[in-house]
């Protein structure tokens, strides 16, 4: 342990653990500045492959060029079969080579792309929404926790079964406020990110405020009628052409047409008849 050499050593140290989370504000900044280390660091490994895999196949083609002309058989026993034998084995053992280095500088270039990718999956609308209900729902969680609460086990007639669970007390609520203050600084943190994305246009923010029975939705590509408007979701046909009905949620929608410009739409033969069967 570092604090015991040095004490070791003749020096004094004192040990303090800081457990106070950052803002998230801060350790997004820092997950960004290194995954584009990183997508850097992998961009230069597949630029330094794909070098590797030239300089291979340049070598696998001058070992070809080095055989016989014309596909010329090995002549056993004459003073050229050592010599050919060798061509052979050289040419194969590049071609081998430069195969290998083509598939290792593919294998570069697919991480080098995954890896850029990987800030822009992070930061996609549907992702940002889909963390902040799971934030918010962690969040209500711990608050019930912290605060106690009861639920219902069953009714029978006039009889109603409670089961209260007490605020919770000592080490455990402390631990409870912690997670609840870091986790509403990550709330206000990505809350801030769609409301940016929004702004911009980058994403929806469709309610049942906005969308009414009969208009119509897009999802994926294709135009879906509304059935039905719920708190979260819409309610439209199958996406696959049954007799059932599918619920959709509001973020995951990228297009809505009201039901005037649904009926110009399907007039004008835009939606597809398997789109809205």
């Amino acid at each position: 342990m570092t604090a015991d050499a040095l004490r070791a050593q003749g020096f004094e140290v004192e040990i303090s653990i800081d457990a106070t989370a950052r803002p998230a504000v801060e350790v997004e900044a820092d997950r960004i500045d290194r995954q584009a280390e990183r997508v850097a660091a992998l961009e230069q490994k597949a630029e330094r492959r794909s070098d590797r895999a030239e300089q291979a196949w340049k070598a696998e083609h001058r070992a070809v060029e080095a055989l016989p002309p014309g596909g010329e058989p090995i002549k056993i026993g004459h003073h050229s079969e050592q010599r050919h034998r060798r061509a052979l084995d050289t040419a194969h053992r590049r071609l081998g080579q430069a195969v290998s280095a083509q598939n290792d500088a593919r294998q570069a270039q697919r991480r080098a792309e995954s890896a850029a990718a990987t800030t822009e999956a992070r930061y996609s609308p549907v992702t940002v929404k889909n963390r902040i209900d799971k934030l918010h729902a962690d969040q209500r969680a711990d608050q019930r926790e912290r605060d106690g609460h009861e639920r219902t086990l069953f009714v029978l007639g006039d009889t109603k079964q409670v089961e209260k669970f007490p605020p919770a007390q000592g080490a455990y609520r402390e631990l409870l406020e912690s997670r609840i203050a870091e986790r509403e600084d990550q709330i206000s943190y990505w809350e801030a990110v769609r409301a940016q994305q929004i702004e911009s246009g980058k994403a929806t923010n469709y309610g049942p405020d906005t969308i009414s029975k009969g208009d119509l939705v897009q999802w994926s590509g294709g135009w879906y009628p509304v059935v039905r408007v719920n708190k979260k979701s819409v309610t439209i046909p199958s996406i696959v052409g049954g007799s059932w009905t599918d619920t959709m949620p509001y973020h995951k929608l990228s297009g809505h047409k009201r039901r005037d410009e649904g009926a110009q739409t399907a007039a004008a033969g835009t939606v597809s008849e398997e789109t809205c069967s």
